[in-house]
């Protein structure tokens, strides 16, 4: 059994922002798998699928974005997964935007979210990291909590789809497949 998880804030405030590009990702994933993601458990919304023959729930956290580990412990818990079945879709500030990176394990970096994750469960568990880029001239929480503008939401939009795509990969392959097909894809869209 697997978890995808795709880490956001719930709120209509939060939707479209920079922040909830995991959220967004893994709503991608779910209508390409036509699941609804229209369970409430685990301090969780999330749908149930198979992939490759195996069963995976695709969550998104409703903690907020800081306290995602609370949500993912809960479930690995109850369902005795094992963290090398977690993958993870989240923004990252590092990477510019419309830049997908995917790595079998590593540390939170500077994400709140996948800190409070790593606290919980523990590091070894694939990430995808969506790139959102950073403005220098603006206050990091007003910047991740901002939507993007019009020509970003293409960008973005696009490289949501091959995120998505990245985790089923990871499911029917192994990481470094996925790694070889979808590491460094930058979607520059209109820009």
């Amino acid at each position: 059994m697997y978890i995808i998880a795709g880490l956001g804030n719930p709120g209509k405030e939060y939707t479209g922002t920079r922040h909830n590009v995991g959220y967004d990702a893994l709503e991608c994933l779910a209508d390409k798998c036509d699941v609804k993601l229209n369970k409430l458990k685990f301090n969780s919304v999330y749908g149930e699928t198979v992939i490759n023959g195996e069963k995976v729930m695709l969550v998104k956290p409703v903690t907020y974005m800081n306290r995602s580990g609370d949500a993912i412990d809960e479930i690995m818990k109850f369902y005795k997964i094992p963290v090398e079945n977690l993958i993870v879709i989240y923004d990252d500030i590092d990477i510019p935007v419309g830049t997908l990176r995917i790595r079998p394990h590593g540390s939170s970096g500077t994400h709140n979210g996948m800190r409070s994750i790593v606290q919980h469960v523990g590091s070894d568990f694939p990430r995808i990291r969506i790139g959102i880029g950073r403005n220098p001239d603006m206050d990091l929480a007003d910047y991740v909590l901002q939507k993007f503008s019009s020509l970003e939401r293409d960008v973005i939009k696009a490289i949501q789809e091959k995120a998505a795509d990245a985790a089923k990969e990871i499911i029917e392959n192994d990481v470094d497949m996925a790694m070889q097909k979808y590491n460094g894809i930058i979607n520059k869209g209109e820009q």
